[in-house]
């Protein structure tokens, strides 16, 4: 959980991408002593895998467009004993190679990590056909695979971390898209983390079933993390309390903390930047069913995006903070 000093240490910080922590922080695993190497598919400037090149040129190989070659390098480089790395973009990374990390990495159980960069609909711009929606639903079904999805710029340097210093394969999604800090650099990561950032001091009273109390747990991954705070603030000034959970770890997730807000809410919103179908919504749906029965709605995309800003194509969506809010609104109504 946050404290208030490291929630004030990151409110006092600019926005940055998720992608910005990756190059860095194979960097300070290298001059940690780990065995790192990163295969990239000619994209090593905008997933800044470029700064490991810089720092050492033998650890990065740079397959070309070769996104399925770059996975089979990344598995052979991890059998000889090396911690393996993937970049390109998500709808590459995972999409263009799914095959091979399915048949490859995850049914050999090899040490090599997915971390593809530009994920979400908040790669703006680039539209539908770079907009990947699907990412986590195609990766947290294969089975040895752990799935990370960090909140901000500390939060990813926390996942890669975790992915490096722990064996088998592991995804780890990172944005385009500059967001607001939820962490300072003393967060760290494990799997199955679930960290309550903001909790409903009121929370009870919905779970009692009388309805009287307007409360709701929101959990939310990636760069939804700082949109939910910000909507749970708008909701708290309509007299709505809200709880907020950042899921970052959906594969394995923390049954124990979703069942335990979710009961003191009786509510349950969930919130992404990724398709509703297999995703967040899809684990914390499946983790309550089995558990703790509650009602939920999901909030994330069922159609394609669309190209604009970052900001805007979340504002369209309804997933910006006004959206999270509104959408909370109205399930509490």
């Amino acid at each position: 959980m946050a404290t208030e000093a490291t929630k004030k240490a990151a409110q006092s910080a600019a926005k940055e991408a998720t992608r910005a922590a990756f190059g860095e922080t194979l960097v300070e695993l290298c001059k940690e002593g780990l065995d790192v190497v990163a295969v990239d598919a000619d994209l090593a400037g905008s997933t800044t895998l470029a700064k490991l090149a810089s720092y050492d040129p033998d650890r990065l190989v740079d397959v070309g467009i070769a996104e399925q070659n770059m996975v089979g390098v990344a598995a052979g480089l991890s059998v000889t004993g090396h911690i393996a790395f993937t970049g390109s973009f998500a709808v590459f990374g995972t999409g263009r190679c799914y095959d091979q990390i399915r048949n490859t990495v995850a049914d050999a159980n090899l040490n090599v990590k997915i971390c593809p960069t530009h994920a979400g609909i908040t790669v703006g711009e680039d539209g539908a056909t770079h907009q990947m929606l699907e990412d986590i639903s195609l990766m947290r079904g294969l089975p040895n695979m752990r799935v990370l999805v960090p909140a901000d710029f500390h939060a990813t340097k926390a996942c890669l971390k975790l992915a490096a210093k722990e064996w088998g394969p592991v995804y780890v999604r990172m944005g385009r898209y500059p967001v607001a800090p939820v962490y300072d650099s003393s967060v760290v990561a494990e799997f199955e983390g679930a960290n309550v950032l903001r909790e409903d001091a009121a929370a009870g009273g919905a779970a009692a079933g009388d309805g009287a109390t307007k409360s709701l747990t929101i959990f939310a991954c990636g760069v939804e993390v700082s949109e939910a705070l910000q909507a749970a603030d708008i909701l708290a000034e309509k007299g709505i309390e809200a709880t907020v959970v950042d899921v970052y770890c959906i594969k394995p997730i923390n049954k124990k903390v979703i069942v335990e807000q979710a009961k003191k809410t009786g509510r349950v919103l969930t919130v992404e930047e990724h398709s509703i179908y297999g995703g967040l919504g899809s684990a914390v749906a499946e983790v309550l069913s089995e558990n703790s029965p509650t009602p939920v709605k999901m909030l994330g995309m069922t159609t394609f995006g669309t190209s604009a800003p970052g900001g805007v194509v979340l504002h369209h969506f309804g997933l910006d903070a006004e959206g999270i809010a509104r959408a909370a609104e109205e399930f509490c109504a």
